[in-house]
């Protein structure tokens, strides 16, 4: 497994197409053969809006630079009123290190 870097930033939260809130997040990349990219991090957004859609199989992230992102949530466990998720991230992501940061 190789890391890649992180990015970070701010999209729309979906689920099932419907467009939940805004939230931002922030990922850790790797990449590890056969499997390829994959990555996991914080996904934030209205503590109500979280609520909504925490421990759903249908998530996806719409970032504002236009990648969509399948969300699965690493818990069980409802967070706190925090308004934070941790997540493992799938999807479009950035194929090359020189699209992730350090």
């Amino acid at each position: 497994m190789r890391y890649l870097g992180g990015i970070s930033g701010r999209g729309a939260l979906m689920s099932n197409g419907i467009k939940i809130g805004r939230a931002s997040y922030d990922f850790e990349g790797f990449f590890q053969d056969p499997i390829g990219v994959t990555s996991c991090g914080e996904v934030r957004l209205a503590f109500p809006a979280l609520k909504t859609v925490f421990g759903r199989a249908d998530v996806q992230l719409l970032t504002d630079d236009g990648h969509l992102l399948d969300l699965r949530f690493s818990y069980r466990e409802f967070p706190s009123t925090t308004g934070a998720a941790h997540v493992e991230v799938t999807g479009d992501l950035p194929a090359t290190p020189q699209n992730w940061h350090h």
